[in-house]
């Protein structure tokens, strides 16, 4: 007679209070990372007087998405980042400044460049207190277009904020079921990927983090731009989904807004009451991936305030 095998993973701790985050779908300037920050630092402001303690603008916003552009000039489009991961670059300061004076976390896209001269679509975490630094960096690039000039990530990472802990993708990253499941067993209660779809393809992505909000149990947020170059147009569709799957917020146009979604832990106590996928699941890359994922809990980036 076969033994059952364990849970994968015990009950996870879920967070003690609400969260409110901001998502803006807004455009960027191609190449201006001086003005894309002053306009996330207004958002951020904005955002911050409506309560949201999280504010999450689209990928690689800094910069703008404009491939061939930053191909020609990698230099003036991305920001360096040192050994540590800390971005000292005076072009991000307003934003920086609005993230501490207000006690928010902002998450940006932006094309950096690492201490050992490689290039990601990353996501950069200003928070509360301390400069601005590589949260993440992308794991899965679009095609040739992106690994012709990115350097792809090499692991999962989270930002903890209020007992929140937000795991983070980018755009592509969440079309891989695998890539969601990951952070989910490490514990997160929120999958965030700040993206840019392409005017048109904004119907897979309510596809795909609706999948990667029910079957991990967590929120998932899609943050999209609009605007952007001629050849590649963006158009919004910004959107919150809950860990039933549906969705609890959305951009109402497909211009400049910022969306407002509450994150409620009774809400995410509740489904994973019924729903114990995480618990569950019998797959031997999953159980790897618990394992991993427990034993990387506590060791991510934290911003609280």
């Amino acid at each position: 007679m076969s033994t059952p095998l364990p849970p994968v993973l015990p009950p996870l701790p879920l967070p003690a209070a609400p969260l409110r985050v901001a998502v803006a779908q807004t455009e960027a300037v191609s190449g201006d990372v001086a003005a894309n920050a002053r306009r996330a630092a207004a958002l951020t402001v904005r955002a911050a007087d409506q309560g949201a303690r999280v504010v999450v603008l689209p990928e690689l916003h800094l910069c703008g998405y404009d491939l061939p552009a930053l191909t020609a000039a990698p230099d003036r489009y991305a920001v360096r980042a040192d050994p540590g991961r800390t971005v000292a670059d005076p072009r991000l300061d307003p934003l920086a400044e609005a993230a501490a004076a207000h006690s928010v976390t902002v998450l940006t896209g932006a094309a950096v460049r690492g201490a050992d001269g490689a290039l990601t679509n990353s996501v950069v975490a200003c928070g509360p207190s301390g400069a601005p630094a590589v949260a993440y960096d992308k794991q899965h690039l679009w095609h040739a277009d992106e690994r012709a000039l990115f350097s792809a990530g090499e692991r999962g990472a989270a930002v903890t904020v209020d007992g929140w802990r937000l795991g983070l993708g980018v755009c592509y990253d969440m079309s891989f079921p695998e890539h969601g499941r990951a952070a989910a067993l490490a514990g997160a209660h929120v999958y965030l990927c700040p993206s840019a779809f392409a005017a048109g393809n904004e119907y897979r992505a309510a596809v795909y983090l609706a999948a990667r909000a029910l079957e991990n149990t967590v929120y998932a947020v899609f943050g999209n731009p609009v605007g952007g170059p001629p050849y590649r147009p963006c158009g919004g569709g910004t959107a919150v989904h809950g860990p039933r799957g549906r969705e609890v917020a959305r951009a109402a146009t497909a211009g400049e807004e910022t969306v407002l979604a509450d994150l409620d832990p009774a809400e995410l106590a509740e489904v994973r009451g019924l729903l114990h996928m995480l618990e569950e699941c019998r797959t031997s890359a999953s159980r790897t991936a618990a394992s991993r994922g427990a034993a990387s809990r506590g060791a991510d980036a934290s911003s609280k305030g």
